[in-house]
């Protein structure tokens, strides 16, 4: 799959690796120490060098983004990820780096930014584009719901999918209509709950058959 895919994935990698190029370009106007992390008060509790920030963060992105390809590549079902969803998981860390890295630069340049308001935009974002393509999911080891109940019974998979993906779409759709007045508390509660009850759904599903 890499090899058929290889000019796909060094242009993510280079899009990856792009916020340097552009922390580069603002270098001068950086401050030493960024904030790169911030508390359920919209507040940064959390700093690092200007070095890290503009080149550590964007590899750090690229060794996530290197494995998510090779955990697909040696997948023993990689034959069940369809083209589809094999680019759906291609591009979310290289526009994940960009997004996070270029508000990084923003916040730290002085722009106002209320960073629960965009976290909570990202991912719902992300959810909503993530539940149109899991229940296309077929049987797999890296991507989808991958309980072990699950994984033995086509059926079982195919439902437990179906069922979450409805749930990250309407988790990301109130992620997206509360994120201008959520606290983080009601973003990790959105976050968590669209993943735990698919799980749930699946094994009820698989009790109810081997009953």
């Amino acid at each position: 799959m890499i090899r058929q895919h290889k000019k796909m994935i060094l242009l993510t990698s280079i899009i990856t690796l792009f916020p340097i190029f552009i922390g580069l370009l603002l270098w001068n106007q950086l401050p030493d120490s960024l904030a790169t992390h911030w508390g359920i008060n919209n507040e940064p509790n959390g700093y690092a060098s200007k070095t890290f920030a503009v080149f550590g963060l964007p590899l750090i992105m690229l060794l996530g983004h290197a494995v998510s390809v090779i955990a697909m590549n040696i997948d023993p079902k990689v034959k069940n990820i369809s083209e589809k969803v094999y680019f759906v998981i291609l591009w979310i860390i290289p526009l994940l780096s960009l997004f996070v890295c270029n508000v990084l630069y923003g916040y730290n340049l002085g722009y106002q930014l209320d960073m629960g308001f965009l976290c909570g935009l990202m991912i719902g974002v992300f959810y909503l584009i993530l539940g149109n393509f899991i229940p296309k999911v077929k049987p797999n080891y890296t991507i989808g719901f991958r309980i072990s109940w699950a994984l033995c019974d086509p059926e079982n998979w195919y439902r437990t999918h179906r069922f979450g993906g409805k749930c990250m779409v309407i988790g990301g759709i109130i992620m997206i209509v509360t994120a201008p007045f959520q606290n983080m508390w009601i973003l990790i509660v959105l976050i968590l709950v669209p993943c735990i009850l698919p799980v749930i759904y699946s094994y009820l599903y698989y009790r109810k058959i081997i009953s």
